[in-house]
């Protein structure tokens, strides 16, 4: 179904399926246009090209997913756009998928001087949809960040890697929208730059990069302290294995001795040599033992885990 939006200096031409394109309302570019449609039917993911050929006929065409789900790679919405200084046409977009309003779409672009701020307008949708989910994402990442300090566990980076991937899918959302920014000033020279739409979309392409940098950089953050804290804990688990080896070092050491069958052993005659034994195994543990807390390689081992403790 066609929808059509008629301001004084262009038009916006709105269609459900690339069949249903009326190629008339194209003048000059009926030919390119027929050329786009029969190639973007193939378009399954984000696509921009560029036609300057024609002096005064530029154009720039391709397809963009303006919304993705985060547990599936193929669950998103996707629509194709073709665009002139004098007409837009835009096929499967639907303003809803994004939490917006149509009314209040065209609302915004009756403010619109040309198809380019026309084009903007729904790019600034797209983004503040996505702007609107960083903003819930800061809550979670708050309630992450808390509960790494309560309650660290393997969960607690499974969701680490959660919200990383949550932030990246976003990022790429924002990549091709810079991405038809830059295009379009390549396109149709400076000139498009001046207009209000153009600007406010430009200054929320720049928000939501700063949002999703910030966080990714917070979620970095969080990623190499639990490597760090993981670090320590495997150090502390080696370390705790070599200083029993090593405390059980004089017990094993005398055990074989004394386990030896020579005929003569004279400490079997010995009173007292059970004893004997015994002392001495306890006494070379112990100076082991004080060796090394000397040196200051017991002292964490020894500690009880503290609540609310990163390491201890």
């Amino acid at each position: 179904m066609e929808k059509e939006y008629n301001e004084d200096n262009w038009k916006w031409h709105r269609y459900d399926h690339l069949e249903e394109i009326d190629y008339q309302v194209a003048g000059d570019y009926k030919d390119v246009l027929k050329e786009w449609a029969k190639n973007t039917s193939e378009n399954k993911t984000n696509v921009m090209k560029i036609d300057t050929s024609v002096r005064g006929k530029e154009f720039i065409s391709g397809s963009l997913i303006y919304q993705q789900k985060t547990k599936e790679q193929h669950e998103n919405s996707l629509f194709h756009y073709f665009l002139t200084r004098d007409f837009l046409i835009t096929v499967s977009f639907d303003s809803s998928v994004i939490q917006s309003d149509d009314s209040l779409l065209l609302k915004k672009m009756d403010y619109t001087h040309n198809a380019i701020d026309g084009f903007f307008v729904i790019l600034g949708e797209i983004l503040s949809d996505n702007i609107q989910k960083i903003d819930k994402f800061e809550v979670r990442l708050n309630e992450l960040l808390w509960k790494i300090k309560e309650k660290n566990n393997i969960n607690r980076l499974e969701e680490i890697y959660e919200l990383r991937h949550q932030i990246l899918v976003w990022k790429n959302i924002m990549i091709p929208v810079k991405e038809i920014r830059l295009g379009v000033e390549e396109t149709f020279g400076e000139g498009v730059t001046d207009g209000t739409e153009f600007k406010r979309t430009c200054k929320r392409i720049e928000r939501g990069y700063t949002l999703v940098r910030e966080y990714q950089q917070e979620i970095d953050d969080l990623v190499n302290f639990e490597e760090m804290v993981s670090m320590h804990r495997g150090n502390e688990i080696v370390k705790t294995l070599t200083v029993i080896t090593t405390l059980m070092t004089p017990i094993a050491t005398w055990g074989a001795l004394w386990g030896m069958n020579f005929k003569v052993m004279p400490e079997l005659e010995w009173k007292y040599g059970y004893l004997f034994s015994i002392i001495i195994i306890i006494a070379s543990t112990a100076a082991l033992y004080i060796m090394l807390i000397k040196k200051g390689w017991m002292g964490d081992i020894l500690r009880g885990k503290k609540k609310n403790s990163f390491f201890k």
